[in-house]
């Protein structure tokens, strides 16, 4: 449960034989599942917080117990869609991979996988959340760390740390450039050829660490 949630339902009075606690745990799921369709389907500035609580059914009171403003819900939002996308992107890839092809090219492939069957989701994590710069920085550094340690995987460690950390960066911002036009585009392309491309460009760069 997120702090905001926590503090609103400290009090534990029942209603309809929910706890407060249950009611306002259903209220912000219900505001994010709501949000997740919205800003799915829209551009960002077309999705007002008016939207989003008509669209979940939820008073402006409440959602503000949850979220400071849009910027707020759509950073949550974002934070837990990518969660799910880096879930499933870390179980396609082997536990114990022989090369760096070997185990890149699966993951490459479950990543774009789960982004053309969930486009909504995709529209989130690509497409409107990126809108906030600061979120795109920390997500860039964050999706850097994930394949860092998905690396590890593969054995050996970088004798320049900072070399390979700005070379990782540079990487996962290139990726993202790619994903974006392939989703600008509404996802056409085969995306199996899609991963070979990309899987090739990541064993390409990340040769030159070593």
């Amino acid at each position: 449960m997120d702090e905001r949630t926590a503090l609103v339902t400290r009090r534990g009075e029942n209603y309809g034989g929910r706890s407060r606690q249950e009611r306002a745990t259903d209220r912000r799921e219900r505001i994010l599942t709501s949000a997740l369709h919205l800003f799915g389907t829209r551009a960002y500035d077309d999705v007002t917080v008016a939207d989003v609580c008509a669209d979940a059914r939820v008073s402006k009171r409440y959602f503000y117990e949850h979220f400071t403003d849009r910027p707020d819900l759509v950073r949550a939002l974002h934070r837990e869609q990518n969660m799910w996308l880096l879930k499933g992107v870390a179980a396609a890839a082997p536990e114990s991979p022989g090369s760096l092809d070997e185990m890149l090219r699966p993951s490459v492939r479950r990543l774009l996988e789960m982004l053309r069957a969930n486009p909504e989701r995709a529209q989130v994590i690509y497409i409107n959340a990126p809108r906030m710069e600061t979120r795109r920085r920390g997500v860039i550094r964050e999706d850097a760390q994930f394949l860092a340690g998905l690396l590890r995987r593969v054995g050996g460690h970088p004798t320049d740390h900072l070399r390979s950390d700005r070379m990782l960066l540079a990487l996962v911002s290139g990726l993202s450039e790619v994903i974006i036009d392939w989703l600008s585009r509404d996802m056409t392309e085969d995306p199996v050829v899609l991963a070979d491309h990309l899987t090739d460009y990541c064993v390409a760069v990340l040769n030159s660490l070593t």
